[in-house]
């Protein structure tokens, strides 16, 4: 393979003495493409859209947890593959869902954190903190659908260094197995304009969103169960979608409720409605996460399908299938989506399909499920 550096990425460090960042592309010794190269795949699925004649905006709203690192002592026969996580303790305590005292507690490292997301072009819309203990949320507005998967892959770069820095560790693990530790998610904020005239193509002036934007849910409502593979890629992430959470549990949509799947926000003539996916988990692969929405949107818009009555009452008590209850739940909808099949080609989904059902396999054989994940993903991701 060849790695060709993308000059458009490239940033000086300011964390890091005289160090650059730039992303790459990725192809094979020929010249061509390699088909499993997300940010690929993210550009050719953007460039089937804009044949569509649209384009694509996403803001991203992203939780992590932060924790302190204790000192430890890792022992040589502990530091090969998958070493066990490193011990930690409670960086802030939780609980007390945008506290001022909480987030004053966490000033310091919050400012780092601002100062060097500002330094590398990604000042954040927001930041604050959750509800678990160490839990930050920090949000961005729209940027173009390729811009905006960049920005996710720098962001998380960036985070976990400067904790690092700190003696912090930064976890985008769903779900830390951590006493009173609570479940982070990454919810997809997306929109589509359109590329003739640059209006928002979800945007109605009588109704909540036009046919298009109606379509576009519909895809999204019809593809969940095969796009939480690449929403919710971790064993870990599933069991969040459980009843009164603040995740979604079944395959349903609604006017701003942020219990729904699919949440729209916005109404008739407000410039800035969108639709929100609230599937996702931190550390999905966001080229993979992007372009997962875009196909099924895109295949919603080609059959001009319609989604399910809107959700009025309580999202959890809605009528809809639920959402899968396991990875492997997800990965068999995956194997069998023509969706995906036709809009990624065989060789991407059966790539993921093996990787996936091998991950789960290795996951059931281990001794303790949860120390698995947690050497797997904690400090990892």
């Amino acid at each position: 393979m060849v790695l060709v550096p993308d000059p458009s990425t490239f940033q000086v460090l300011p964390w890091a003495d005289r160090t650059g960042w730039m992303l790459c592309d990725v192809y094979f010794g020929t010249g061509q493409p390699m088909p499993l190269d997300g940010r690929g795949l993210l550009r050719r699925t953007l460039a089937d859209l804009a044949e569509a004649g649209y384009d694509f905006l996403a803001g991203l709203e992203v939780e992590f947890s932060v924790v302190i690192r204790s000192a430890e002592e890792l022992a040589p026969e502990n530091a090969g593959f998958t070493p066990p996580p490193p011990p930690v303790s409670v960086f802030e305590r939780g609980y007390q869902f945008l506290s001022e005292v909480r987030l004053d507690g966490m000033g310091p490292t919050l400012e780092a954190l601002r100062d060097a997301l500002r330094d590398v072009g990604l000042p954040p819309r927001s930041i604050e903190d959750e509800w678990g203990p160490g839990q930050i949320e920090i949000t961005y507005g729209p940027m173009e659908g390729l811009a905006a998967a960049d920005a996710m892959v720098l962001f998380r770069s960036a985070v976990k260094a400067i904790c690092q820095r700190r003696g912090l560790l930064a976890s985008f693990m769903c779900w830390p197995a951590l006493p009173n530790f609570f479940p982070c998610g990454w919810h997809l904020h997306e929109s589509l304009v359109d590329a003739a005239t640059g209006a928002n193509a979800f945007v109605s002036d009588t109704d909540l969103l036009t046919a298009l934007g109606r379509q576009f849910v519909a895809g999204l409502l019809e593809s969940a169960p095969a796009m939480a593979v690449f929403g919710d890629p971790t064993l870990n992430a599933y069991a969040r979608f459980r009843p009164y959470s603040f995740a979604p549990d079944r395959v349903a949509w609604a006017a701003d409720n942020r219990g729904a799947l699919i949440r729209v926000q916005g109404g008739p003539g407000d410039p800035g409605t969108h639709v929100e996916n609230r599937l996702g988990e931190p550390a999905a692969n966001p080229y993979f996460w992007l372009a997962a929405n875009v196909a099924a949107g895109l295949d919603g818009i080609a059959r001009a399908a319609e989604p399910p009555p809107i959700v009025t009452g309580d999202p959890y008590a809605a009528e809809g299938a639920l959402l899968p209850q396991s990875l492997g739940e997800a990965v068999e909808a995956l194997a069998a989506s023509g969706v995906y099949r036709a809009a990624f080609g065989d060789a991407l989904v059966d790539y993921l399909v093996m990787m996936k059902r091998f991950e789960i396999e290795i996951h059931a054989q281990a001794e303790d499920r949860s120390s698995w994940e947690m050497a797997e993903y904690f400090e990892t991701f």
